[in-house]
């Protein structure tokens, strides 16, 4: 009985030291490449919203998060569905919805503009 509560305990310390890993990594993208404050508190809000709630994402927003590059958002999803109150999510169509969003972006900014 001893063995399997040290072989319980043993795991949860190496899940634990994971996430804080993860979290410290997450942390490290996010400073290094200024990414809150390169993302204005409107965009910040209409992509946290697209990905976590619905909606569609605005050519303006798109400018901003696309100058982030890929590594910034990926990073902001990361952080936030580490969060305690984001973990009852499903983890799978967060991230395929933030992935939806970018490429969504890509191909707004990337197609021909409409000619008048």
């Amino acid at each position: 009985m001893e063995d399997l509560s040290a072989y319980s305990l043993l795991v949860v310390l190496f899940i634990t030291s994971c996430v804080v890993i993860a979290t410290e990594e997450n942390d490290q993208i996010i400073i290094k490449n200024i990414c809150e404050a390169k993302l204005g508190m409107p965009c910040v809000w209409e992509v946290f919203n697209i990905i976590f709630k619905t909606g569609s994402v605005t050519s303006k927003c798109c400018g901003e998060l696309l100058v982030l590059g890929k590594v910034c958002p990926s990073a902001l999803v990361q952080r936030t569905l580490e969060s305690p109150n984001f973990q009852n999510l499903d983890m799978g169509t967060i991230i395929q919805k933030s992935i939806d969003t970018w490429n969504n972006c890509l191909v707004l900014a990337y197609s021909p503009s409409p000619s008048a």
